[in-house]
């Protein structure tokens, strides 16, 4: 599948996992709006794109996608821009269990937001031609830690969610494929911030048992995660799929029992 031409909007997008996945997708021939909270960063991984691709295959914005109003503007403005909307993936997060609120709206609300706006200029059940949405889960939803239990609520919520509006669209027949990656520990800015208080709250006392996980299970580099999320984006039969990727068997699925009356 030829991703030549196609419009991407990648939340969280300016660093990490996001910033990789932006990198690939243009790589690919694929404009992309870039959205992140972080303006500094935005502004710089822009240029550093103009300068390799050329000016006018990229957008930045700074959006905090836990605002309802701003996140419909920017897909809005996406589409303005760039006269269509093929490829989605919801990846911004937070790791904070002190504002647990927050880490829910960031993690989850705004992943349910993002796929219904994606939805909207996307869905033939809207009158458009279709598309793929790649949401951002976590290994986390499998092997949980006493160090971070709202984040590992959301991303239990962000498969749960997933998986049945995948099936949603194929009911429905949207259009629209719906896939769910799930990375170990990645090399990112939110890895690291698993050490402070200010993110943690009381459960920062608990975060020698979470890198003694790190050091068992090892860090991945966002090349690879972007590099699952292509072949999640290129692969047509694929709707409604787990995507696992670990150090130790690199990208692979997860496969669930029948339910049985």
């Amino acid at each position: 599948m030829s991703l030549n031409g196609m419009v991407a909007l990648v939340t969280g997008g300016a660093q990490g996992i996001g910033r990789a996945v932006v990198h690939s997708l243009m790589q690919s021939s694929v404009k992309v709006a870039i959205l992140d909270m972080n303006q500094s960063c935005g502004e710089k991984c822009k240029e550093e794109l103009d300068l390799e691709f050329g000016e006018g295959n990229c957008t930045f914005a700074v959006c905090d996608v836990s605002n309802g109003d701003a996140l419909r503007d920017a897909f809005q403005r996406t589409v303005d821009t760039f006269g269509q909307l093929d490829i989605v993936i919801n990846n911004a997060g937070i790791n904070n269990e002190k504002n647990w609120g927050k880490t829910i709206e960031v993690n989850l609300t705004s992943v349910i937001r993002g796929t219904y706006l994606a939805l909207e200029h996307m869905s033939r059940e809207h009158g458009k031609g279709g598309g793929i949405i790649i949401n951002v889960s976590s290994m986390a939803a499998f092997f949980h830690s006493p160090h971070q239990p709202v984040y590992t609520a959301t991303k239990h919520g962000v498969i749960g969610f997933t998986r049945a509006m995948a099936d949603a669209s194929a009911e429905g027949n949207y259009g629209v494929r719906i896939n769910v990656v799930c990375p170990a520990f990645v090399n990112t800015a939110l890895l690291r911030s698993v050490e402070r208080e200010d993110n943690m709250g009381k459960f920062v006392k608990f975060k020698d048992d979470f890198k003694s996980r790190m050091d068992k299970f090892g860090i991945l580099e966002p090349s690879l995660i972007a590099e699952g999320m292509i072949r999640l984006i290129k692969d047509t039969s694929l709707n409604g799929a787990v995507m696992k990727i670990t150090s130790s068997k690199g990208i692979h699925f997860h496969t669930y029992e029948p339910m049985s009356a």
